[in-house]
């Protein structure tokens, strides 16, 4: 316990899932942390009920963070609540599977608006917050970026942008101690999982059919392995990118 004791963290798209999972797992470490939302405020406001019901502190913030503005916003409100930052998390993301004849203009760019692009926007905010003792990021990428699955090209092309941006950006960091690393989820039961028709599918049984350890993932899976990448455990690990998928894609 306390791995994270006193550190500041912003996770985007913490209102749920994932996000979620890792807002409540850092708090439970001792962060003080800014969960981020766009258009769930009610979900955000009870991720931080839970998390300030057992003694954690958090605030909730929305804000689009594929808007530079927002953005900005973001880490005014977080620097005006708790003065700086230690840990920024990139998990807000959007994903969506279907054939390439049906990729449109809007598709494209809500993927990597979104997924790439509000990246580095809350990348170069965060390097404004950082102390002089460095900082750590995490991007949550997918295995979907380097193990593609059919229709969809658009999603994994910008994980895979993702993942090159983690790796760029670790050497670009060189000499001022920023850790920045992507965790590679597999499928894992969140309800966006849910919607898009993974979870209590014929594709899900597949998938868990061939997986060595046998389950679908749980939010709670990746939130541990946050956990470890945020804290002075992993404090000689950077550009790496870490999948967290039961085995499947190690195969």
């Amino acid at each position: 316990m306390n791995k994270l004791q006193n550190k500041v963290a912003v996770v985007t798209g913490a209102s749920k899932g994932i996000g979620a999972a890792i807002a409540s797992f850092y708090a439970a470490e001792g962060a003080k942390v800014v969960v981020n939302y766009a258009a769930s405020k009610d979900a955000a406001d009870r991720v931080v009920q839970a998390i300030t019901a057992t003694g954690g502190t958090a605030l909730a913030v929305q804000a689009d963070v594929s808007k530079e503005a927002e953005v900005r916003r973001l880490f005014q409100e977080t620097e005006r609540a708790f003065g700086a930052l230690d840990i920024l998390v990139n998990n807000a993301g959007v994903y969506r599977y279907e054939p390439i004849e049906d990729v449109s203009e809007e598709t494209f760019h809500q993927h990597f608006n979104l997924n790439v692009l509000g990246s580095i926007l809350t990348i170069q905010e965060s390097l404004k917050l950082f102390s002089a003792t460095g900082g750590t990021i995490l991007n949550i990428s997918s295995e979907a970026g380097r193990t593609p699955l059919p229709t969809g090209a658009v999603y994994s092309a910008s994980k895979a942008a993702l993942d090159a941006l983690t790796t760029a950006l670790s050497k670009e960091f060189s000499g001022r101690n920023i850790r920045i690393n992507s965790i590679l989820p597999g499928v894992v039961d969140t309800e966006g999982s849910r919607r898009g028709g993974f979870i209590g599918s014929e594709a899900e049984t597949r998938l868990v059919a061939t997986t060595p350890l046998g389950r679908t993932g749980q939010p709670e899976d990746i939130a541990k392995v946050a956990v470890f990448l945020a804290s002075e455990d992993a404090a000689w690990i950077t550009g790496e990118k870490i999948s967290v998928s039961g085995g499947i894609y190690g195969l």
